[in-house]
């Protein structure tokens, strides 16, 4: 089954040497190749501003630069995140375009009683981290904890599901053989849209 995927590059580093850009690419080359259509969406790219009250969150207009990004994630059935886990959580950039990007109207929507209305529904991800520490570590004694937010605080919040995700970790210490081994095996998530 072909399904179009939106791919957020999270990192706000935009040389082409970060693991996180080669993720990227090696999951669309996979998708593409498997005949899905890919958007890539690249946070070092674009120019927004954050938000800065809840006014700004429930009224405010979607920034121009993000509308493209807005409508690729709207329209894909299958969203990809990867970036780096930095302070134990995301970077501040992709926190802001989600928090741009996931407003009432589009991501969910307020009734009167009860929880919001989700209107993302349908829709999976997958969420791919890169870290300095042991993967294991950030799973046995962090928790996962900034992963499992995004998981149910956000993604799940707005529809998404399934989630699924994959961790590489001690990133700095891979050999060149390693880093080649975790860029196919990016690649074949790609190829399967998983």
């Amino acid at each position: 089954m072909i399904r179009r995927i939106a791919i957020v590059l999270g990192h706000p580093d935009p040389s082409p040497d970060r693991l996180c850009r080669a993720f990227a690419a090696a999951y669309a080359e996979g998708a593409q190749g498997a005949g899905h259509v890919v958007d890539i969406i690249d946070l070092a790219a674009l120019d927004f501003p954050l938000l800065k009250s809840q006014q700004d969150f429930l009224h405010g207009a979607l920034p121009d630069a993000l509308k493209p990004a807005q409508e690729a994630v709207t329209a894909a059935e299958h969203v990809v995140f990867i970036y780096p886990l930095w302070l134990g959580t995301m970077p501040a950039l992709l926190k802001g375009f989600l928090e741009q990007l996931l407003r009432p109207g589009v991501a969910f929507a307020y009734k009167e009683k009860g929880f919001p209305e989700t209107l993302l529904k349908g829709k999976s991800a997958r969420v791919i981290v890169t870290m300095g520490m042991p993967a294991l570590i950030y799973r046995l004694w962090f928790l996962s904890h900034s992963l499992r937010s995004l998981r149910r605080h956000v993604l799940k919040f707005v529809g998404f599901s399934p989630v699924r995700e994959t961790l590489f970790g001690a990133v700095e210490e891979a050999s060149e053989e390693k880093r080649k081994s975790w860029i196919e095996e990016v690649r074949v998530l790609g190829k399967s849209a998983l």
